[in-house]
């Protein structure tokens, strides 16, 4: 069990700090077209706190990790030909007020996370979105800018990754929707201290219902699933990957014609191989331009 925590001690990095990064989470209707020209700003204030971890089907006593993250998200809706197009950039940063490994401290890297860029576009347009369908599509690349040291719990991955996603909105009538996303991370291997660090593909489904109430107000309730990912040093499994499902309930409201304020809940309702959260609180502030 020793040599199995210290492989976790390594790839804490990127079990924990490469979260925010590989899961490219999307908040129920933001895949909503938008009018060529607008410009939106976003800041993500989010704190977790997770104190059981789960480690080759065992758990691992005295294990705490909590994380306090902000995140900068810039869009910019724009077409092409006549055909809607939105480009993003997202950056995190944040600091681990708690790492712990069976009791142990571990070493943390805070700061800057890895800078994730991404085009979307609608392949399918709802004349009428009430009751129509929206499919949208987006092309991410993460590039690994962020605070990195192989054996640290980190905001940096230390690794390029590409990230393809679709989502469906589907309105269901009376002010319901289903929001519906999936994607697959692609990360590059890459060597670090003169070990070869790859990841299988990592692929997240994310599903809610949600409840307009007007135009300036709605709540959700959501699943996230994440699967696969597993990591491997110089081609031996390690133990590590992402498992996750994880429950959600969101609200937002419209504090002006340009302002949004949004709050959501979140817990992990199964983890295996890594850190089960029992609280993610998070609020966003939006504004449009």
């Amino acid at each position: 069990m020793k040599r199995h925590l210290t492989q976790f001690a390594l790839g804490a990095g990127l079990a924990l700090g490469g979260l925010p990064a590989h899961a490219i989470d999307v908040a129920p209707g933001d895949y909503a077209m938008l009018p060529p020209g607008t410009d939106i700003g976003l800041l993500y204030l989010q704190h977790s706190s997770a104190t059981e971890l789960n480690f080759g089907g065992t758990d691992v006593p005295s294990s705490e990790v909590t994380a306090n993250v902000a995140v900068l998200r810039g869009l910019h809706y724009t077409d092409i030909g006549g055909e809607p197009v939105m480009f993003q950039a997202v950056l995190p940063f944040g600091s681990f007020s708690t790492a712990e490994i069976g009791g142990a401290d571990m070493p943390t890297s805070d700061g800057i996370g890895d800078l994730t860029l991404g085009v979307s576009y609608w392949p399918v347009k709802p004349a009428n979105p009430e009751t129509g369908t929206t499919v949208g599509v987006t092309a991410f690349l993460t590039a690994p800018t962020g605070a990195y040291e192989m054996g640290d719990v980190s905001f940096g991955s230390g690794a390029w990754t590409f990230t393809p996603q679709v989502a469906l909105i589907q309105g269901l009538g009376n002010g319901l929707y289903l929001d519906a996303i999936a994607d697959v991370a692609f990360s590059f291997d890459h060597t670090e201290s003169g070990v070869e660090v790859s990841r299988n593909p990592a692929s997240q489904v994310q599903v809610a219902f949600r409840k307009q109430f007007g135009p300036t107000a709605s709540m959700s309730i959501g699943y996230s699933g994440q699967f696969g990912g597993e990591v491997d040093y110089d081609g031996i499994y390690s133990g590590l990957k992402t498992r996750r499902d994880q429950v959600r309930l969101y609200a937002n409201t419209f504090l002006s014609q340009t302002v949004q304020v949004q709050g959501m809940l979140a817990t992990d309702l199964y983890v295996e191989d890594g850190f089960k959260n029992d609280v993610v609180a998070e609020l966003r502030l939006m504004k449009l331009f």
